[in-house]
Parts: structure tokens; C-alpha cells; sequence
């Protein structure tokens, strides 16, 4: 016989190393076939300090609410010690980026409409949390389902589109400058709010002629009227 040992330890380890690249496949496998859930793209577990299993991030594809709450009690459902913090989040948030899923919980959900907590989950191997005197047979956990996917148009990532920030890594690179190690969102995209007029407007500036704009809004201006009024029209 052969045996082979593994190091577990504080996380990221040997151990999580080789367990993370089994769960997520396992779990994207379970929402997408079995619960047949095909909005769900990807499905991510948090590894440094919280071993996987802690925090889980789920990222679908233009979901119907249904689906969303769907796939995180599914999620949480699927394994009864996996799972405390179980978030979905839009195709444009990186799952690994902890960054980007805050941003996401930050502008895309409310937490008394997107949250949900669930009773009767595994502990596992974790230290309790808890009476003291409670044994780990009769000791019980929770989970917090997060609903961060958008809920309706946003306005566009405040970043110059992909195809100015391309240029300018090129130029970046052609001056000799440190390797650069981009994370998302490193260019902007729009997120629905987003007019053709405001798109005008957007190459009239890149073309150098914010003059134009400028005119028509002077055009516009309406004695009487509080500042900071949206630039929206009234429904």
C-alpha cells in the first residue's frame, strides 16, 4: 500500500487546494442538473482562513428572482455543513474577488428584502458557536442567504471602456513600466441605465467637442427649477 499524506492547516493549504477544485464543480453540477437552474454560472467557496465552506458565492446569468432564491437555498441545502454566508451575485462580479462581492452586497441588495436566515444547518468541524455545554451531536447552525444581484438598470461602471483602457495597457507596457496585474472591473460597462443620448454625448467628449453638449444642456435651462434635480424624465 501507498500512503500519501496531506497537510491541513490554516487555510489556504494542501488540503483546500485540492478540495476546492472539487466542491465547486460539484455544487455548480447540483444547481445547474440537478435543480436545473441554468442561470447559474459559477459557483466559488471562499478558501484563505474560512476553509471553503464558510463562504459561498454563486453567479448567475440575467436569473429571475425565483432562480435566484432557488439556487441559494439549494446551495444551502446541498451539504448540511457547507455554507454559512451563501451570496448570488450578477455575471459581472467576480466570485473570487471578495472586493467586488462586497460591492456587489454594498449597491445591489437591501438587507430587509434580500436577506434570509436559515435554521438547522451542520456546524462541521468548526469551533461552536454557542452554549458551552451544548454537544456537538445536539449543536445546530444557521445561514445567510444574500440576494446582491441587480434588481433593475444601474448606471455604467464609472471606468473608460475596455477598448481606452486596452490602449492604454499598451502604452503602459511599450514605456517599460511594471507588469500590471488587473482586477475587475478594470473598464467600464453599462449596467442598463444608459441612453443613445448619453452615448452621443460620450463620443462628442472623446472627440474633444464637450463644447456641443455644453450647448445643448445651456439650450435646455429652465428658470424656477431646485438644483439637483434628476436628469431623468418624469414618468
Amino acid at each position: 500500500a501507498v500512503f500519501i499524506s496531506i497537510i491541513s492547516q490554516v487555510t489556504p493549504s494542501e488540503s483546500s487546494l485540492i478540495k476546492k477544485v472539487a466542491y465547486e464543480p460539484l455544487f455548480l453540477h447540483h444547481l445547474r442538473n440537478n435543480l436545473g437552474i441554468k442561470s447559474v454560472v459559477r459557483v466559488a467557496m471562499h478558501e484563505p482562513l474560512t476553509n471553503l465552506r464558510k463562504l459561498v458565492v454563486v453567479q448567475m446569468r440575467s436569473p429571475a428572482e425565483k432562480e435566484v432564491w432557488q439556487a441559494l437555498f439549494g446551495a444551502a441545502s446541498f451539504q448540511a455543513a457547507i455554507g454559512k454566508l451563501i451570496v448570488a451575485v450578477d455575471e459581472d462580479i467576480d466570485p473570487e474577488n471578495t472586493d467586488a462581492v462586497f460591492w456587489a452586497m454594498s449597491y445591489r441588495m437591501s438587507p430587509h428584502r434580500d436577506v434570509q436566515i436559515i435554521r438547522g444547518k451542520d456546524p462541521g468541524h468548526s469551533p461552536r458557536v454557542g452554549k458551552a455545554e451544548e454537544s456537538r451531536e445536539a449543536a445546530t447552525d444557521s445561514a445567510l442567504l444574500v440576494n446582491a444581484v441587480l434588481k433593475e438598470p444601474f448606471p455604467p461602471v464609472s471606468l473608460p471602456r475596455q477598448e481606452f483602457m486596452e490602449r492604454a495597457r499598451e502604452i503602459w507596457e511599450e514605456l517599460g513600466l511594471p507588469a500590471l496585474k488587473p482586477e475587475s472591473p478594470w473598464y467600464g460597462y453599462s449596467l442598463g441605465q444608459w441612453s443613445d443620448e448619453f452615448e452621443e454625448e460620450a463620443r462628442l467628449a472623446v472627440q474633444g467637442d464637450c463644447f456641443v453638449t455644453g450647448e445643448r444642456i445651456a439650450a435646455r435651462r429652465v428658470k424656477g427649477k431646485e438644483p439637483n434635480k434628476s436628469a431623468w424624465p418624469e414618468e
